[in-house]
């Protein structure tokens, strides 16, 4: 079968690879689409992945293709949304409901093949039915938006919050529609790509800016999320935050990311620092609420690409060009 993989760092291709096999709780997944999310790109730069060559795509949905002996909980037909999720369930963490933070933690396209292929495996406990109006192809953002439900499981947000949200790409824009959800008073966001803020207020953003100085909170806000990963972004973020307020670190940075914070200010003023990592006890309720319309499909894939083009997603990913980036094979 045809897949993408990241040979080294740097450097990704589309090779053919053996077809994948289930074990007896597993099965194969014909893939309908993946997205291409920050995470692969640290994989390509030599991070997260335990080792190179690796198959990524921890973002796909697909059709049940194949079933291991032991599985009864679907059939070959099936379509199905994956978490991507591979926990030990022995660790303290995972004894203690942090699974996410298991240390054995590994995730389907991150330390085992993924799903950038024609097929993947995943264990049957890892997939979740779709119902019959939700498109294959769109599912592939259930993971994602599982990440974003993790989010504001954390921050535990107050009715009438005032919150600001630093990124509209992809993971920015989810932020932004639960946000809604969660009864804020106002979401507001800064973006130095023009036509994310664009689609930022096409979503119904309260206000926009490319700095957080053209926007009119000189008191702060409750909730401050940096879904950019980006240093200069996560510092004027911490400088943003209100008193009593939280500061979520919900972009993925660089290992060597660092920035500066006033511990007199975070003792005075009561403010919380707080992160949120992956998926815990997330993607079904991430499943239920994309089927209930939570995000517009059309709104936040931009782009539909093969996989054979898999190299030139990433490059387009990593300029900022567009909003969710599926390769389809």
């Amino acid at each position: 079968m045809k897949a993408a993989v990241i040979e080294s760092v740097g450097r990704a291709v589309v090779a053919e690879v053996p077809d994948p096999t289930p074990g007896p709780r597993e099965v194969v997944v014909e893939v309908a689409a993946c997205g291409l999310c920050g995470t692969d790109l640290h994989i390509l730069q030599g991070e997260f992945a335990p080792k190179l060559p690796i198959v990524p795509g921890h973002e796909f949905a697909g059709e049940v293709v194949a079933v291991g002996a032991q599985v009864t909980e679907v059939s070959r037909g099936d379509r199905v949304a994956v978490d991507p999720s591979l926990y030990c369930h022995e660790c303290r963490y995972c004894r203690t409901g942090h699974n996410n933070l298991c240390e054995r933690w590994a995730a389907i396209g991150v330390t085992t093949a993924g799903g950038a292929a024609q097929y993947a495996v995943a264990p049957v406990a890892n997939c979740v039915k779709l119902p019959e109006h939700i498109r294959t192809q769109d599912a592939a953002l259930v993971e994602p938006l599982s990440c974003a439900v993790r989010g504001y499981d954390v921050l535990r947000s107050r009715l009438g919050s005032h919150v600001l949200i630093y990124g509209s790409g992809t993971m920015g824009l989810m932020m932004l529609e639960l946000a809604k959800r969660t009864g804020a008073a106002s979401v507001d966001m800064v973006d130095v790509n023009p036509a994310r803020l664009e689609t930022a207020r096409r979503l119904g953003v309260s206000a926009s800016a490319a700095n957080a100085d053209e926007l009119d909170r000189p008191q702060g806000w409750d909730v401050v999320v940096d879904a950019t990963g980006n240093a200069a972004a996560i510092q004027d973020g911490l400088d943003r935050v209100a008193k009593a307020g939280t500061f979520l670190q919900f972009g993925v940075a660089d290992y060597a990311t660092r920035v500066t914070i006033d511990p007199y200010r975070i003792y005075n003023q009561e403010i919380t620092i707080t992160g949120s990592m992956a998926v815990l006890h997330s993607f079904e309720r991430a499943a239920e609420l994309f089927a209930a319309g939570v995000l517009d499909p059309e709104v936040f894939i931009s782009d539909r690409l093969p996989l054979t083009s898999y190299p030139q997603a990433l490059d387009q990913f990593a300029a900022g060009v567009g909003r969710k980036i599926v390769v389809v094979p």
